[in-house]
């Protein structure tokens, strides 16, 4: 092993660190996925964890300096082919293995920069930060599990980014308190500190809606890909479900959660269905 193989190797140590870390659903997922298919995925969660945490959680600190900082150092990374941080030496590599267009980097990071500013959203705001945000996560994703099959990616393509906008949308109905009290309201139908049970049922048909138009596209992934992606799929579906069952004041004052070992049954009815091709 040459001294750039065991940076790259540690590289990668610490992109799988980091997702253990901050996400035990995704974690699981990836586990799932075909061996070659799993460290790619982790250095674009360990880049996209990063950013994410520079905007939601470094309040001490120049968020908008940070950003920059973070911003020029990955693209001087896929660049130079190398970066002295571990994460971004990750996600540099991946993203020229599998060719994953400059654009959908571009996009992720404008939606991570109104998040320093942008506060509230109309509904072609919001679309457009779910795009950034989530959607192209799911095409970069996508960029990996076709591994190359260009006419599969393109097929696959809406599909994958209804699955990042029902992950986001659910993720934000979660997140609701945190995002008041930063001042942000991602959703159009709301204002700040209000949630009804009527416009709750309306962001609600619309996470239906993403999830049924993603679990057609789940169905056609590669063997490789597609039981890691419906574990993922499975994890949130129950996520967004419980919130459905919760009345819109308790939304308000706390945060949905699925318990670990509730997971580990989630995981289990999974591998049954994916064995049995009830997909």
């Amino acid at each position: 092993m040459t001294s750039k193989q065991l940076f790259d190797n540690i590289s990668i140590r610490t992109s799988r660190y980091v997702t253990r870390k901050y996400s035990t659903s995704f974690s699981l997922g990836i586990l799932c996925l075909k061996k070659e298919l799993r460290d790619p995925v982790y250095a674009l969660y360990g880049w996209v964890r990063f950013a994410d945490e520079i905007v939601d959680t470094f309040h001490d600190y120049d968020k908008k300096s940070l950003l920059e900082r973070f911003t020029a150092d990955t693209y001087r990374a896929i660049e130079q082919g190398i970066s002295l941080n571990p994460i971004l030496n990750a996600f540099q590599y991946t993203v020229k293995k599998y060719k994953i267009e400059k654009e959908l980097t571009d996009t992720f990071l404008k939606s991570m920069e109104w998040d320093l500013s942008r506060k509230v959203y109309d509904y072609e705001g919001m679309k457009e930060y779910i795009l950034g945000s989530a959607e192209v996560v799911g095409l970069m994703c996508l960029r990996i599990f076709c591994e190359g099959d260009d006419a599969l990616y393109q097929k696959l393509k809406p599909a994958a980014m209804s699955l990042g906008s029902a992950f986001q949308k659910v993720n934000f109905l979660r997140d609701l308190r945190a995002d008041f009290n930063m001042g942000r309201v991602y959703f159009p139908e709301l204002t700040l500190d209000t949630l009804t049970d009527e416009n709750k049922k309306m962001i609600e048909a619309s996470i239906q809606a993403d999830f049924d138009m993603a679990l057609e596209g789940i169905k056609g992934l590669p063997k490789s890909a597609r039981f890691g992606v419906y574990v993922a799929y499975v994890y949130y579906l129950s996520l967004f479900r419980k919130i459905q069952n919760t009345p819109s004041e308790l939304v308000l004052k706390e945060r949905i959660r699925v318990r670990n070992r509730h997971k580990l049954r989630l995981l289990a009815y999974s591998y049954v269905k994916h064995q049995l091709n009830l997909i």
